[in-house]
């Protein structure tokens, strides 16, 4: 667990670069408001894990999968997110898989097909 506050954190440089590339060109930002948006991202990472822990100790698992992560964003009423979600980790296994010609990715886990 974090020792402090601070520690609950994303990095500067991570929070500046999702900012820039969801703002138009030309946008500045305070930084006010970047420490905000930061503070605001690590609340939800925050509760998004807990509301994926609750789903997995519902399965009797101590490891959260990426099933556990969908279904807590449902839950937070997250909805419209999911089906992006869906698609980038499909997309990230499918990369990142040598051999791996279908990926399906359902609540409860990542299923693999090899050619």
């Amino acid at each position: 667990m974090a020792e402090r506050p601070e520690d609950l954190n994303l990095p500067n440089a991570v929070i500046t670069r999702i900012i820039k590339e969801a703002l138009p060109d030309g946008v500045n930002i305070s930084k006010e408001a970047r420490s905000a948006i930061s503070r605001a991202a690590s609340v939800f990472v925050l509760y998004a894990t807990s509301c994926a822990n609750n789903f997995a100790m519902k399965g009797k698992r101590k490891t959260l999968n990426a099933g556990d992560v969908l279904s807590a964003m449902e839950e937070m009423e997250f909805q419209r997110f999911v089906g992006p979600l869906k698609e980038s980790l499909e997309a990230s296994y499918t990369a990142g898989c040598l051999g791996i010609n279908n990926v399906h990715l359902s609540r409860t886990g990542i299923t693999l097909f090899h050619n």
